[in-house]
């Protein structure tokens, strides 16, 4: 009995260190303790889970706190998976997977700083071109600031707690600096919207509101609406770094500055002395003394405006916009080094079945957003949908883990119903504005993660609406 409780304690911390889901961890280990009868009582809160255990010789009560912040490591989880599968069918004893999660648990990540900001730069380049409307310039610049990012993250604001307080801020700040004065080089070389959007991209909380969505629908009322309050005042947080950076380049540079605040001013105006009288108006008929403007709205630019980003056709190829038949290669490289960002081993089987799944969802996603352009939570929906049912299938036809096959398709419908929705950074005149565009981008994720919440829920209930029952908890979304 104390071995299978210590295997239960330990695959609760394993479950937590290598981001499980958060919804399913509960009723996970309420099935592995009552098939190992092993009778405990599991309360999940976010980043902690209170176990209570009962020994009934002596009537007592043993309370353990586990805690741990972890990420997603999709290798280790699925290891995870194996040993808990092993276990509750009797294929191995307790003991034997204990000393198994042990291994994991201190089992060192696959791959060093540098692949991993390697990894973050080809991730954030491809999602410019292809979601933000960067051109090759942009995605450079772009995928720069995000390897950058990655680096500060993994090692500066690990080693430091007072920098971690301020990370997500700072290179906010960071980015939308280089963003705003590589946009103001003359002839529209670099794009602010596309640079800025794919730049933080990477620490978007868009994982964080579609597990809270989940948690919401699953009825865990607790995590679900804490995790996603903290999502939107991270949101604001993250836009206010990026009107920190911006504003302050504009400070620097009063040529931008005057440039950003002319708009759509009409330029060429005729000028017209005397005494008006107009036709409506509150009081018509009144004379009106003084000087006239007349002009029109100069539209060349907005006829070539892709995205928020200048891309003017008659440009050389290296200046506009990627073409549509690019997608074909640079989706499944996107998937695969999300794949291995989120610390999948390059050489094991599930990694092409991972990049299959992306595709499959971002080729459901795109030809949907078609069909009802400006509608993020039908699009999300269907990609939901689609790779909800090749993940549900794949584990219950094949015996494969379904979350981690589909983790890398769910992570792509974030940016990129996001970038549908208007992208990151907007324009803005006043504080006012400035936190509204905030709330709008809250708003945007929340609505993305609906969207991809009843999709993936919609598809579990068809794909198991078939078959036995199964007798141990779901692993997946």
């Amino acid at each position: 009995m104390a071995t299978r409780r210590n295997f239960i304690l330990k695959l609760a911390k394993a479950l937590l260190t290598f981001g499980a889901p958060s919804h399913r961890i509960e009723s996970q280990l309420l099935a592995a303790s009552k098939i190992l009868d092993a009778p405990a009582e599991f309360i999940h809160l976010p980043n902690l889970i209170i176990v209570s255990i009962r020994n009934e010789r002596g009537h007592s009560t043993r309370t353990h706190f586990i805690r741990s912040r972890g990420r997603i490591a999709l290798t280790s989880l699925h290891k995870v998976h194996e040993v808990y599968r092993d276990v509750l069918r009797d294929q191995i004893g307790a003991e034997a997977g204990t000393d198994a999660l042990r291994q994991i648990l201190r089992s060192r990540p696959i791959y060093s700083l540098k692949w991993r900001c390697f990894f973050a730069f080809v991730t954030a380049s491809i999602i410019c071109g292809i979601s933000f409307g960067g051109s090759l310039l942009d995605m450079w610049i772009s995928g720069a600031c995000a390897s950058v990012l990655q680096y500060l993250g993994l090692n500066a604001a690990n080693k430091s707690s007072m920098y971690a307080n301020v990370y997500e801020i700072s290179v906010s700040i960071v980015v939308a600096f280089i963003a705003r004065a590589l946009s103001n080089v003359p002839g529209d070389l670099f794009c602010y919207s596309a640079i800025s959007s794919a730049g933080v991209v990477v620490i978007l909380p868009g994982f964080t509101v579609l597990i809270s969505a989940l948690e919401l629908m699953s009825k865990n009322i607790f995590c679900g609406s804490v995790r996603i309050v903290y999502a939107i005042i991270y949101t604001l947080f993250l836009g206010f770094g990026l009107t920190i950076g911006s504003d302050f380049y504009l400070v620097l540079d009063k040529r931008a500055r005057a440039e950003y605040y002319r708009g759509s001013i009409p330029e060429n105006l005729n000028y017209t002395h005397g005494a008006f009288s107009f036709n409506n108006g509150t009081n018509p008929l009144t004379i009106v003394s003084g000087v006239i403007g007349a002009g029109h709205v100069s539209d060349h630019l907005s006829d070539h405006t892709l995205k928020g980003c200048i891309r003017d056709p008659n440009w050389p190829w290296w200046r506009t916009a990627l073409p549509w038949w690019t997608l074909f290669i640079l989706v499944p490289i996107y998937s695969t080094c999300s794949s291995l960002s989120n610390l999948q081993y390059w050489r094991s089987l599930q990694l092409p079945i991972m990049v299959a799944f992306s595709c499959c969802a971002y080729a459901a996603n795109h030809a949907t957003s078609l069909v009802l352009p400006g509608r993020t939570d039908i699009v999300s929906a269907a990609g939901a949908f689609v790779i909800g049912s090749l993940g549900n299938i794949y584990s219950r036809a094949i015996g494969g883990t379904a979350f981690t096959s589909m983790v890398t398709g769910v992570l792509f419908l974030v940016p990129s119903g996001i970038a549908q929705g208007g992208g990151v950074t907007q324009t803005y005149h006043s504080s006012a504005e400035q936190y509204s565009s905030g709330f709008s981008l809250a708003m945007r994720m929340i609505t993305v993660a609906a969207g991809v919440t009843v999709g993936l829920f919609v598809s579990q209930f068809i794909v198991y609406l078939f078959g036995t029952r199964k007798n141990a908890a779901h692993f997946a979304f």
